[in-house]
């Protein structure tokens, strides 16, 4: 067995980190009008400088900005194409930890014209990242698909959108735009970072998109289409990989439910090349849907938990790579934490000593399963 030379790596990550705080208080002080953006900016690139160097002195071929140039992982991104407009919640939904569950209702996306990127939106973030990089850099952004899910046909504008299938057709022709736009500037590295898919295997959420007069079965197919026309033209050396998650906070969730609903259409009918799958706990189910992997795709066991800073053994990892490696070969398996560290500002689980550490776990694990220096 030996590492990998091209993403995702064997020892991967999902890509964002704790921010320190000087960042978030400098965010803050941005959006209040109190700093000038250019020293934002700069305290901005002095914190990425700093989270490269900690990952590659960990050893991974794999480097994110931490995605310390958004405030959240979804709405800095989906805001940035003209008519996207933040509304209140049409829905709530239940996040659960160890301690219970609270409902939240969080904002809701709407699309309130004819869709267009007027400009590059990650373009700029990714040229620094790049520029400061030894490891290959990943550009993570979030999936379409979250532009329609919280709220259905309701949040998509029928004058702008009669015709529902336009709306798709314009939705993944400026993620087309963005991704080119990175191609053209040297990325080689995508992430999507999908959570609706992974909702669409709970049985209680697939009750909400009922509700909101959606079958789930056909919006899976629907999804996967739209995905595969937001990859369609990327570059055949770029490697696109999927985040699922089911959701990401404090510690919280939001779906459970293994993988099975989705397994078929995922793997096989979804043009992407790696899977970062949620295996942290049991909520994912098993490794069961990891038969439909097909040659020529990865997928990367989230087997280290973003949610406590609790530890987990080497052999418990290696024994939970076994079990999967009985599903799908163990070369198309690789190891990451089952989420970022950090999906927006606050809410963190566990410090930057933690983080490292878990981090090192990885790399440490993934060199002894599959080889390496």
């Amino acid at each position: 067995m030996t590492e990998r030379n091209v993403p995702p790596f064997r020892a991967d990550h999902v890509g964002s980190f704790i921010r320190p705080e000087n960042l978030i208080k400098a965010r803050e002080a941005a959006e209040k009008g109190a700093m000038p953006d250019a020293e934002l900016k700069k305290i901005q690139h002095d914190a990425i400088k700093e989270v490269v160097k900690m990952q590659e002195d960990l050893g991974l071929k794999v480097v994110t900005d931490g995605e310390f140039n958004r405030g959240s992982w979804q709405r800095d991104f989906l805001v940035g194409f003209a008519n996207v407009s933040v509304v209140p919640s049409k829905i709530s939904v239940k996040f659960h930890n160890a301690g219970g569950s609270r409902e939240h209702a969080p904002p809701t996306l709407a699309v309130t014209g004819k869709l267009a990127r007027n400009k590059p939106i990650f373009v700029d973030d990714f040229k620094f990242l790049k520029s400061i990089a030894k490891g290959t850099p990943k550009v993570t952004f979030p999936s379409p698909t979250v532009l329609h899910f919280r709220g259905g046909r309701q949040v998509v504008d029928e004058k702008a959108y009669p015709d529902i299938q336009d709306f798709y057709d314009d939705l993944a022709r400026v993620y087309r735009e963005e991704i080119a736009d990175l191609a053209s500037n040297g990325c080689r590295y995508i992430q999507i970072d999908e959570v609706n898919l992974a909702y669409l295997c709970d049985p209680a959420l697939r009750g909400q998109v009922q509700g909101f007069g959606e079958d789930p079965d056909k919006l899976l197919k629907t999804y996967a289409k739209l995905l595969n026309d937001v990859v369609k033209d990327k570059p055949k050396d770029m490697v696109a990989a999927m985040h699922l998650c089911r959701g990401n906070f404090a510690g919280a969730w939001v779906a459970e439910g293994g993988y099975d609903p989705i397994a078929e259409v995922l793997f096989n009918e979804i043009n992407i090349d790696g899977y970062f799958l949620e295996y942290d706990s049991d909520r994912a189910g098993g490794f069961e849907p990891l038969r439909f992997l097909p040659k020529g795709k990865t997928a990367v066991l989230g087997l280290v938990t973003t949610k406590s800073p609790k530890m987990e053994t080497k052999d418990e990892l290696k024994r939970r790579i076994d079990e999967a490696a009985k599903f799908a070969p163990l070369e198309q398996l690789a190891l990451s934490p089952q989420c970022g560290f950090s999906s927006g500002i606050g809410g963190n689980t566990m410090d930057v000593a933690n983080e490292i550490a878990k981090l090192k776990l990885v790399v440490e694990v993934a060199r002894e399963v599959w080889g390496g220096p």
